[in-house]
């Protein structure tokens, strides 16, 4: 009978694939309907001041959660998680601005040409094939045959997916040199205070208690419960399946924003997510070392992996030796 596969120290891992599975799914589910529940506050709030607040939100219950010691960092982690939380506030700011001007699915596909830019620079030849997809699915949804796709939105969605590359590659440097979701745990605030700032000329005499105990709640729908989805996954499943199920975080989005705001994706757009998903999916399953097979992250790995998605994941299998399983 097959021993149970066990975390460092020899104790078992609790739950297994199918478990690790359901986390990933309700935790690109959550990212999405958190989203989805904050666009009808656009009115009120405005893009970015929905944004702001709710960074705000975000990095307070990080703060409050994980209460990081700062004793344990040196001047320069500081700064690079200074510079994580500058990152994941563009991130979230210029998505939260492509939402307002692009459907939820449309946004998502083009914000996550980030993350596959990064997979697609990786190690490993047999990734490169999958620009081919990427691209023809950025040609589906943009349409620029037809002119009709918003500039302001499509620029915005690759602004957010600019600083989620940087947040996928400053994640891993963080997570490398501060264990557990500490670094995590001051780059949000870090986030939020930043975030808090740029909307507050937007949000002055326009909240309300109302809006801003919604905006709490929104935050602990996204970020804060689908980072500990994703932490808690990643000890349940491998590197590869992991980043293959993160993969399809656009088709979600586009589910999403047809069962709760009502958009309908016409068939080009539908088309050129399925393309993009074919191709961050792609990019994930290839390009691994050869002779090693894919399975879970170490304990000390999978924080990084955990905070920065699926391209981080994959990331961190080409640093590290892989086990067997």
């Amino acid at each position: 009978m097959p021993r149970p596969r066990t975390a460092a120290g020899g104790r078992p891992r609790l739950g297994g694939a199918e478990t690790g599975f359901l986390m990933a799914v309700a935790s690109m589910t959550s990212i999405q309907l958190g989203l989805a529940l904050a666009v009808p506050l656009f009115g009120q709030l405005g893009a970015v001041g929905t944004a702001g607040l709710r960074l705000g939100w975000g990095g307070l219950l990080m703060l409050v959660l994980i209460r990081p010691r700062l004793r344990g960092f040196t001047g320069r982690d500081l700064l690079a998680c200074a510079v994580l939380g500058a990152a994941t506030a563009g991130m979230m700011l210029f998505f939260m601005l492509a939402v307002a001007h692009l459907p939820l699915g449309t946004a998502s596909a083009l914000e996550f040409l980030g993350p596959l830019a990064v997979a697609l620079c990786g190690r490993g030849a047999g990734r490169k094939v999958w620009t081919v997809p990427a691209a023809l699915g950025v040609l589906l949804l943009t349409e620029p045959w037809h002119g009709g796709l918003d500039a302001i939105g499509l620029l915005c969605a690759l602004a957010a997916a600019g600083c989620w590359a940087l947040y996928i590659l400053l994640t891993q440097r963080v997570g490398d040199r501060v264990t557990g979701l500490s670094g995590l745990a001051v780059s949000m605030p870090v986030a939020g205070l930043l975030g808090t700032l740029i909307a507050a000329p937007s949000l002055a005499g326009r909240v309300s208690w109302q809006a801003a105990a919604t905006m709490l709640l929104l935050a602990a729908v996204s970020p804060v419960l689908p980072l500990a989805l994703e932490f808690l996954a990643l000890r349940r499943l491998t590197t590869a399946a992991f980043g293959t199920l993160m993969s399809l975080e656009p088709a979600i989005a586009l589910l999403i924003g047809l069962l709760v705001l009502g958009q309908v994706p016409g068939l080009s757009a539908a088309a050129g997510v399925v393309c993009v998903v074919a191709a961050g999916v792609g990019a994930t399953r290839t390009g691994g070392r050869t002779g090693e097979s894919d399975t879970g992250l170490e304990p000390e790995s999978a924080p990084a992996a955990a905070q920065a998605g699926p391209t981080a994941a994959v990331a961190v299998q080409e640093r590290s030796p892989a086990e067997t399983g």
